[in-house]
């Protein structure tokens, strides 16, 4: 039973785990790609520069929500061991409040340079790019933030983000945050345009995957068969498609799960030519169905996907349903990287802190895709946290080395040896 607490413990650390992501970041280059790729035209703000950026890397490996919850690693003995001095949140608040266009645009690039890390370890000669959008709830007056499409609180203040996610390796391709009124679509083709300039290359393929009706937009759709690459995209409603897929020469081949796809080629008015569109149509519930009109195939509820892949009809649909999976990343990125949970009153500061927030999100799968086995990349980053981050350890100098010593128990050490021998 204890009696006592006492405050005189020293050199002590709650998260020996930050030791792993900061040393695997720094030999990866990655310090070297911020310090070499973000430039400030403030001198001063330039000099400071590294170490805000690695603080607020530290802050969010251990997930904060709040700039007040840096002091958590003020006078942190591992945080001091790699020349990183947290300083006041209103210090730092006003570092981030540095940034403009030019700086946060600078940080797309780093992001981007970190995805060519992991695509490069991953070998991967085909890749899926999902591309989906979210709303952010905003309580209070920031920059940018405007009533828009909120639907867990309609009326509210909002940011619009953009995110594109690789499907295969889970990771952050690139992103923006936009205002709450901004439709769905924009900036999506100048988005693929950059995605298509920055990881291209003769022995990649790509296949572009949009599971929201909002990005069926002939603008998108053809950068990206100018780009040489493939989309599928959810498509609308339109009485062109509708009036040909109840046509009597239109058949239905019988799939998985009660489903019934087909395949046709057809011309919206204001597109240029022909596109190849695969339909799937399912029963109605029985309820609906209890009054059928006389038209033919209102028993059915149908859906529409454009697409230029040669997958059979069926297997055009099934790949459309793993688009889900970004939904998953991006409720990730929100619940475990804290991304829309703490806002700054400028923009531009929300827009860095959503970069740095995205580039240690993909910095976790980097350290995985090293050291972690199949199924630990794929876990959550709060359950990674939980083992191999908030661990309590302790730091030693001696005359020659520094040695943190870790519990003797501790059932996880093999992370440890492995990216430490």
């Amino acid at each position: 039973m204890i009696n006592k607490i006492e405050f005189s413990a020293k050199n002590l650390t709650s998260n020996a785990g930050l030791f792993l992501l900061l040393d695997h970041a720094n030999k990866n280059g990655i310090f070297g790609l911020i310090d070499h790729g973000l430039v400030f035209e403030n001198a001063s703000t330039n000099k400071i520069k590294m170490n805000h950026i690695k603080t607020m890397l530290c802050g969010n490996f251990i997930g904060i929500d709040k700039l007040e919850r840096l002091k958590l690693l003020q006078n942190d003995p591992l945080v001091n061991e790699f020349n990183i001095s947290i300083k006041e949140p209103e210090t730092i608040s006003r570092f981030l409040g540095n940034f403009s266009y030019k700086t946060t645009h600078m940080l797309r690039e780093i992001n981007f340079k970190a995805f060519r890390k992991l695509l490069r370890k991953s070998e991967l000669k085909d890749i899926t790019i999902d591309i989906d959008s979210s709303v952010v709830n905003v309580e209070g007056h920031q920059e940018g933030a405007v009533k828009g499409f909120n639907p867990k609180k309609p009326g509210n203040r909002c940011y619009n983000l953009q995110f594109a996610f690789c499907d295969e390796l889970k990771a952050y391709v690139t992103g923006f945050m936009r205002s709450g009124n901004t439709y769905t679509a924009n900036g999506a083709a100048e988005m693929i345009k950059e995605i298509v300039a920055q990881i291209k290359t003769d022995d990649l393929e790509i296949l572009f995957r949009m599971d929201n009706s909002g990005y069926f937009d002939e603008d998108i759709i053809e950068t990206i068969e100018c780009a040489g690459c493939q989309y599928l995209i959810k498509g609308k409603e339109y009485p062109t498609l509708d009036s040909q897929v109840i046509a009597p020469s239109i058949s239905f081949s019988k799939g998985d799960d009660g489903r019934e796809t087909t395949e046709l080629f057809a011309k919206l008015d204001t597109w240029d030519k022909d596109r190849r569109f695969v339909v799937s149509r399912v029963l109605k519930p029985k309820k609906n169905r209890a009054q059928l009109s006389f038209l033919e195939g209102d028993e059915f509820e149908y859906f529409y996907f454009v697409t230029n892949t040669e997958l059979p009809s069926e297997k055009v649909v099934i790949a459309y349903e793993k688009g889900g999976n970004a939904e998953n990343y991006i409720k990730e990125a929100k619940y475990d990287m804290a991304v829309g949970h703490f806002l700054l009153q400028s923009f531009w500061a929300n827009e860095a802190m959503f970069q740095l927030m995205m580039l240690t999100y993909n910095l976790f799968l980097l350290f995985k895709m090293d050291f972690a086995n199949g199924i630990e990349y794929w876990q959550q980053i709060k359950t990674f946290r939980l083992k191999y981050i908030f661990l309590a350890g302790k730091i030693i100098r001696t005359a020659r080395s520094v040695i943190m010593k870790l519990s003797e128990k501790y059932p996880y050490r093999e992370m440890y040896e492995q990216s430490f021998p």
